[in-house]
């Protein structure tokens, strides 16, 4: 059986991760729609990006659109991996329930 991912198990990583697999390759979402699809504060958002950008499965984009920052995360090949494997355990354990 495989192993979980612990980086990505946790619930609010999984839930980014989640968010950004659901996107076509290269697309990112901005830091403000991540934080209303997950619920999370700016802080503790922040601190779960950074854990996956420091696991390269996400990079962070930082622009200006106008005068406001605006900064995108994006799943990386890694990340887009990683999750798949971890979904695969997921489904490893479900199925082995039966």
């Amino acid at each position: 059986m495989s192993e979980l991912n612990d980086i990505i198990h946790q619930p609010l990583r999984l839930k980014i991760m989640a968010a950004l697999n659901a996107l076509p390759k290269g697309k990112g979402l901005e830091f403000s729609h991540l934080k209303k699809l997950t619920g999370a504060t700016d802080g503790n958002l922040g601190a779960h990006i950074e854990t996956l950008a420091k696991a390269n499965y996400v990079a962070v984009t930082k622009a200006f659109v106008g005068k406001k920052p605006q900064t995108t995360v994006t799943a990386t090949a890694a990340g887009r991996s990683a999750f798949a494997k971890h979904i695969a355990s997921l489904r490893e354990i479900i199925e082995s329930g039966n």
